[in-house]
């Protein structure tokens, strides 16, 4: 098996209805986000995904959520670390079937979510 990932960054904001008062209010964080497909390299090509396809996927998704107040997104339910990374798997594995695993990162706080599908 091969693994490959490309990554992308974005800046969004939110506020979360439950845990400690200062989440409740309107604030904002960057995010990156890790993207891993696993599978075979194709003989012919000798890439298991292209990178071009890999990034122009991505690139779609990112534009749904940068600069974006994330409580606005219905799809993505309450705007946990956890529920972004599913969020960002189910859309990354719609357009590139090989996605493995999505790792969304908060640099500021040393957070990191994991999603495997």
């Amino acid at each position: 098996m091969i693994e490959i990932s490309q990554e992308f960054g974005f800046d969004a904001a939110h506020y979360l209805g439950n845990g400690a008062a200062e989440n409740r209010r309107l604030h904002g964080h960057s995010f990156y986000a890790e993207v891993t497909l696993r599978g075979q390299a194709n003989a012919a090509t000798g890439f298991l995904r292209d990178f071009g396809e890999v990034d122009a996927a991505l690139k779609a998704i990112r534009e749904t959520l940068d600069h974006r107040l994330l409580n606005e997104i219905e799809e993505l339910g309450v705007p946990t670390l956890e529920n972004l990374a599913k969020y960002i798997f189910v859309r990354a594995k719609a357009a590139l079937p090989e996605v493995a695993r999505v790792r969304l990162r908060r640099p500021s706080y040393g957070q990191t979510c994991t999603y495997e599908g």
